[in-house]
């Protein structure tokens, strides 16, 4: 392994990880309603636990209401008992064979709440990226030692790992800003 796959190898992890705190925090919901607080909920769908996407469309029937249209019409009872047991705090309601899935307001404690869980899931992410870059500094240690590379290669190497995990904290920050910004707004 040289020093440029240490690099990119930490550069990759360390996207990686900014790419999925962008996925956990698509799920926190915010005032709006939108389809991807639904995209993990799993469905009883001949037996195997499936993802809603996988058995109804998904839309947005106006700025508080989720629509759900399952693509079987038996599944309708299911679905509806899915999300309501899901957790999220969402009451659905059947108008036919289309499932309404409003979202309530939500309070400014409940708010707060979110705020906390979504610096919660940058903290672990940024966690994430110092575990990587500690990994990495942990190989370029182990090449010196083992005269692959040689100690002012390593250092510079290090610099540049520094750098990108300077970068990747300065990318979950800002995530986490327009997160809460948007959690915050009524």
């Amino acid at each position: 392994m040289s020093l440029a796959d240490v690099k990119k190898n930490a550069q990759e992890r360390m996207a990686k990880s900014i790419e999925t705190l962008k996925a956990d925090l698509a799920k926190v919901r915010t005032g709006r309603a939108h389809t991807g607080i639904l995209d993990h909920v799993m469905v009883e769908y001949y037996g195997t636990p499936t993802a809603l996407p996988m058995v109804a469309n998904l839309t947005l029937v106006d700025a508080r209401t989720i629509g759900v249209q399952p693509f079987e019409k038996k599944m309708a009872a299911t679905i509806e008992k899915a999300i309501r047991d899901a957790d999220l705090g969402l009451n659905p309601s059947a108008q036919g064979d289309m499932i309404r899935v409003p979202t309530p307001p939500l309070t400014e404690e409940r708010r707060k709440e979110m705020v906390k869980l979504t610096k919660s899931e940058g903290e672990d992410a940024k966690i994430a990226v110092r575990n990587i870059r500690r990994d990495a500094n942990e190989a370029l240690k182990k090449m010196v030692k083992d005269k692959t590379a040689s100690e002012d290669d390593e250092r510079r190497a290090s610099d540049e790992i520094q750098k990108l995990t300077d970068k990747a904290v300065a990318d979950i920050d800002k995530l986490l800003a327009e997160k809460e910004k948007e959690i915050l707004t009524v």
